[in-house]
């Protein structure tokens, strides 16, 4: 299906585009004007940019319905200053409820039931029960377009972070596992991380793979292993060779039942390297697919 961008509405463009880039990480965002009104207004256009200087923008885009701009945007160019509440599951329900359109001047924090807690350096204040704040500078705001669905980038220097202890791990530092994070996909839908859904994937870091061209041409042309089988295969740092120390009793099985079918052989060996790899057994993977290719 191919999709030309410009034959669509504002709206249907929105619809495929926020259902495609996802999920997208929320930014609650407390602002004040420059009367003291307090807003606060959770934003899914949001990501982290730089860590030196610490930079994350979230862009408040201009209503489709009518090109009005949100008071968020309103306020964080009256004062420059905004803390941004990150989201987890406990409290989404009243973030959710904290995006309707409530007219200026009425108070979100009372409306979605949320406690107003004192910032350190700026003067928007925090929700006192989100797990992590970061108290923000804008160091600019620019816009991306004068129509209605234009997004208005909030670039924002993050000057200080508070984070709850029970999300810190046995090193001091963030536990993945005890921050139930949020997030924006489609439509009306969100997704939660947490520890059922939660995996690590090995960064080459300073040294590469070998890459998925360097593996056996049985290998990489496999109708079993998949994808992400190859991509574990094809990070290690340095081609393995067989290993003579290395015993596994099914390996074993395999080599001496299908002995006299070479092609039934390498899917067998196939399918267990991928069990393996599955179990992230990499170097394991190896050895069951290094004795098949020198057979």
């Amino acid at each position: 299906m191919y999709i030309e961008l410009s034959n669509l509405s504002t709206i249907e463009k929105q619809q495929w585009l926020q259902h495609a880039i996802a999920p997208r990480p929320i930014c609650f965002a407390s602002t004040i004007d420059a009367s003291g009104n307090v807003n606060l207004s959770p934003f899914s256009f949001f990501n982290l940019f730089s860590s030196n200087p610490p930079i994350v923008i979230f862009a408040p885009s201009r209503r489709v319905r009518d090109n009005t701009t949100k008071h968020s945007l309103q306020n964080v160019i009256e004062v420059p200053e905004c803390v941004i509440n990150i989201v987890d599951f406990d409290m989404v329900q009243q973030t959710s409820l904290a995006s309707c359109e409530f007219p200026k001047g009425m108070d979100e924090f009372v409306k979605a039931g949320f406690t107003k807690e004192p910032a350190i350096i700026v003067k928007p204040p925090m929700v006192k029960e989100a797990k992590i704040k970061l108290e923000c500078k804008i160091n600019e705001v620019k816009s991306l377009g004068e129509e209605g669905g234009s997004g208005q980038l909030v670039i924002a220097e993050v000057l200080c972070m508070h984070v709850d202890e029970s999300i810190l791990g046995e090193d001091g530092k963030i536990d993945q596992r005890k921050l139930h994070l949020v997030a924006r996909l489609g439509g009306d839908w969100y997704c939660k991380v947490d520890e059922t859904n939660l995996f690590k994937v090995d960064k080459p870091n300073t040294q590469c793979g070998i890459g998925v061209d360097a593996l056996p041409e049985g290998v990489r042309n496999s109708h079993i292993l998949t994808g992400n089988h190859l991509g574990l295969l094809g990070n290690v740092h340095d081609m393995p060779i067989i290993n003579p120390a290395f015993s596994d009793e099914r390996l074993k099985n395999i080599i001496q039942y299908y002995s006299i079918s070479p092609v039934e052989m390498e899917k067998e060996l196939h399918v267990y390297a991928a069990e393996l790899l599955n179990s992230g057994k990499v170097q394991d993977a190896w050895q069951v697919l290094l004795s098949g290719e020198n057979i």
